[in-house]
């Protein structure tokens, strides 16, 4: 599951490059939750009712900040940041996701430890997205600042969003992802519509773009996001993110034209170390049984 969410958000930021060329970066984002949300209730009212726990605990207070720091607030910054970087960059700075959520996690979220492996994991990790970063990212305007900035904004929504899906009462999956989504979409549409105003209809290029964001990686990959946090907890979920700076810098190489960094085989290597390093016991436990 954490392979196949790597690869299908690796690929968002070739999608929503493609989207923006022909809708302004909050259409683009309450595009996504709309239409995903379309999708996520449908499933959700067709499907037999699946037991939910019983939890009495209040949920809304955790889907708010899920709406909000997991849809709204990432989905806007990420598109209004492509405008000034590139779809590589995006996707590098989706790693940080890791850095925020490893201390956040120890301290919240009950079972969660810093163990050595883990911060080694991180460390080693990271060193790889800074090869990355390096010598193909460096400089530009203050605009491209901006847009970076954008980037680590939306990577500590996740963040938060993640220990806050942690922390969420029990709730049947894929009503939570349905109530996220729609929380997003709540926000985010009068914004849309005060700021930037009823948008036209888009070519066909970004309009097919823009669907296959809401369907593939925004609504089918979120009901697995959900079930990997519910799981295995927000840290290990943190380990699609050494894998999306990897595809999203193949991806946009290749259907963007984006220039491929000499350091990328040593960035790759570094991620799948940190990786490997990161679920070093768990590997140690399974290859002594």
């Amino acid at each position: 599951m954490i392979s196949v969410l790597g690869l299908t958000w690796g690929a968002v930021f070739l999608g929503i490059r493609i989207a923006l060329e022909g809708l302004p970066p909050l259409w683009v984002a309450a595009g996504r939750l709309v239409l995903a949300f379309a999708l996520l209730w449908s499933v959700a009212w067709f499907r037999p009712a699946e037991p939910d726990g019983g939890a009495r605990a209040p949920r809304w207070p955790y889907l708010l900040v899920m709406g909000a720091a997991g849809g709204a607030i990432p989905f806007f910054l990420l598109a209004w940041g492509q405008l000034h970087v590139s779809s590589g960059y995006a996707g590098v700075s989706m790693a940080a996701v890791a850095l925020f959520v490893l201390p956040m996690s120890a301290a919240m979220v009950p079972g969660e430890t810093m163990t050595g492996s883990k911060v080694a994991g991180v460390a080693v990790g990271f060193a790889g997205v800074v090869a990355l970063f390096w010598g193909q990212f460096g400089g530009g305007t203050d605009a491209a600042l901006l847009g970076r900035l954008a980037c680590l904004g939306a990577a500590a929504g996740y963040a938060v969003a993640s220990i806050a899906t942690r922390l969420c009462p029990p709730m049947e999956p894929v009503r939570l992802a349905a109530a996220q989504i729609g929380i997003g979409a709540a926000i985010v549409v009068p914004i849309a519509l005060a700021v930037e105003g009823v948008p036209e209809m888009p070519p066909a290029r970004p309009l097919v773009a823009l669907v296959v964001l809401a369907l593939v990686p925004t609504a089918a990959a979120n009901l697995l996001r959900v079930a990997v946090i519910r799981t295995a907890g927000p840290q290990f979920m943190s380990l699609t993110n050494y894998q999306i700076p990897v595809w999203a810098v193949l991806f946009g190489a290749a259907f963007l034209g984006e220039a491929v960094p000499a350091t990328l085989l040593l960035a790759l290597a570094l991620i799948l170390s940190g990786i490997a390093a990161t679920q070093w016991p768990s590997i140690r436990a399974r290859l002594a049984g």
